[in-house]
């Protein structure tokens, strides 16, 4: 017998996932509005992949993607983290993915210095050697530094979304990476466990179009959430940042329907990929 809880859970998937293939959809007409208007004046743009998701992690239909307008209540919590360090973000795109110059064979580990916490994670270099070889390229360029954490859910599944300049959803590196690792052997049932980093792209479940898609957005898993594999996972974040995840969390996103920016100020300050 299905529980109301369980149920309630459902049906907070299901809008996640909807809300997702909504987001594709606008990004793709903005896309082709973009090269209209690029073509009248002349100009080459370089379109930018919102990763999200599917619902999750597209860039994301209501929850992780998703830049919420709405304004905190009175009851907001107090932001947990420090003011970010001095700085601007960068505005870098490549046409092309890097050439993969990662020793697969080698441990790689990345570093999240934010304005919360430091995050640090175990690359998973040789099940997704595409996917680390394009953090090592991204944060080498200081791509990441200075950016926001636009998307907190905290409703059905559990997730922090970073990655995008922007800070819209909407933006990346100008090039795409392949799906990898979806079979990984943390994926089960369905479940993107604690600590789980991912890709997220623009995949579209209800018409199996958008694999492939992934450009430099990703999210961080806090709470184990149930999700189907279609999102690269690419790495485990360490216990101590799996607290700081928590932190974040505990402060709640701007909607106050479990969806929307972190309430908490998250500004990757640094990131870094070392090889060890």
């Amino acid at each position: 017998m299905v529980t109301q809880e369980q149920r309630r859970r459902q049906l907070a998937r299901e809008k996640f996932l909807r809300q997702q293939q909504r987001r594709t959809s606008a990004r793709r007409k903005s896309r082709v509005r973009n090269s209209v208007i690029a073509s009248v004046l002349g100009v080459i743009l370089v379109g930018s992949l919102a990763l999200y998701t599917t619902g999750v992690l597209k860039g994301d239909d209501d929850k992780v993607n998703a830049s919420a307008t709405a304004s905190p209540s009175a009851s907001t919590p107090k932001d947990p983290c420090e003011k970010a360090a001095a700085g601007t973000v960068k505005s870098q795109t490549w046409k092309k993915e890097p050439a993969v110059t990662i020793d697969k064979s080698a441990k790689y580990t990345m570093k999240l210095a934010t304005t919360c916490g430091d995050i640090d994670i175990a690359l998973k270099a040789s099940a997704a050697p595409h996917t680390v070889n394009s953090f090592d390229f991204l944060a080498g360029k200081g791509y990441f530094d200075h950016t926001k954490c636009h998307r907190l859910t905290t409703n059905g599944i559990y997730v922090l979304q970073c990655g995008d300049p922007q800070g819209t959803g909407t933006g990346g590196p100008g090039y795409t990476i392949p799906d990898e690792n979806l079979k990984d052997a943390s994926l089960k049932n369905n479940v993107y466990p604690a600590g789980t980093v991912a890709m997220a792209n623009q995949y579209d479940a209800s018409s199996g179009q958008g694999r492939h898609t992934g450009g430099s957005q990703f999210f961080l898993v806090y709470q184990d959430s149930q999700l189907p594999p279609n999102y690269t996972p690419f790495g485990t974040v360490s216990d101590s940042g799996l607290k700081v995840l928590k932190k974040i969390a505990a402060a709640g996103e701007n909607t106050g329907a479990g969806d929307g920016a972190p309430n908490a100020t998250v500004v990757i300050n640094k990131a870094t990929v070392a090889k060890s």
